[in-house]
């Protein structure tokens, strides 16, 4: 019988690599959002891909930055931790970027923080927009900066190359039994899915620093008799001026983005779904430890 194989990867890059679409792309399946705004990831979600007798469980960490607030510091702290926690790491840049000074103050951290033989990959995101010799100067940059234990042409959104890379990590983790049942692609639980998909639609839809002032937290969760699910959330803002422009002219604004947020959990759950926001202020939510543990990080780690 073949053996089965399980272990933890962490995606780990500057903010808008493209981590989280290359997790949902293993998983097939959203578990983690994507917007076009840095630093959406707070929590570190956990993906799970099987791959033949493979269990690959991924570990979505934030984007790694310069942080400035408490919040941005437990998110590089936490960024960190599950790279060192992890078995395999893979390092995520973006082709038409190249070596940024970002990426350079990563791999000079995975240098000095990393086990000696541990193996750190690769993954050169978004190959699609640069020409096929930028990318093979570039790969060759990348592993004079750091001895990567392979390298990857990909793009996440679209697929290519995604596979060859599962296919080395299904090979790469240890041998051992699976961490989770076949059927489970996150281990975050459901009432956190689903305020990060409200989250997502409140980052798509609002403007400028308002997302990163505000975070959405599932109050109420019952599984009716009828097969539906009731889900009451409230997106807590830091001023009263945000709570305006949350709820928008009439309520417009927070009904739309109820709407689609209902519409994504729905389809997430496989069943019908009713979905009720309230918006309330807490001005000082960032400095409140109960509202880190909400997103599954640590409010020590963002002592300065």
């Amino acid at each position: 019988m073949t053996e089965t194989r399980a272990g933890f990867v962490a995606l780990i890059g500057e903010p808008n690599a493209g981590k989280s679409t290359l997790l949902n792309r293993m998983v097939g399946a959203k578990v983690s959002i994507v917007t076009h705004k840095v630093q959406t990831t707070r929590a570190r979600i956990r993906g799970i891909a099987i791959e033949g007798q493979s269990q690959i469980v991924f570990v979505d960490t934030p984007g790694i930055f310069r942080p400035r607030r408490r919040l941005d510091r437990s998110m590089v702290k936490a960024a960190w931790g599950g790279a060192s926690d992890a078995d395999i790491v893979v390092l995520l840049i973006e082709a038409h970027r190249g070596l940024t000074e970002g990426a350079q103050a990563i791999i000079d951290r995975l240098r000095d923080e990393m086990p000696r033989g541990k193996p750190v990959a690769l993954a050169i995101n978004k190959i699609d927009r640069v020409k096929a010799e930028v990318l093979l100067a570039l790969a060759q940059k990348m592993n004079e900066a750091f001895p990567f234990a392979k390298t990857f042409m990909i793009s996440a959104e679209r697929g290519h190359g995604v596979d060859d890379l599962r296919d080395w990590l299904a090979a790469e983790v240890p041998e051992g039994p699976w961490f989770y049942p076949e059927d489970q692609i996150a281990d975050l639980p459901m009432r956190m899915i689903a305020a990060e998909m409200t989250r997502e639609k409140l980052t798509l839809r609002l403007h400028e620093e308002l997302p990163y002032q505000l975070t959405v937290e599932t109050e109420k969760w019952e599984d009716k008799p009828d097969g539906s699910t009731r889900i009451d959330q409230v997106v807590y803002v830091s001023r009263e001026g945000h709570k305006g422009i949350v709820l928008g002219h009439g309520g417009e604004t927070i009904k739309a983005i109820g709407t689609a947020a209902r519409a994504e959990i729905a389809a997430f759950l496989d069943r019908k779904v009713h979905l009720f926001l309230q918006v309330k202020v807490r001005e000082n939510w960032q400095e409140e430890a109960e509202r880190y543990s909400e997103m599954g990080l640590d409010f020590k780690d963002g002592d300065a």
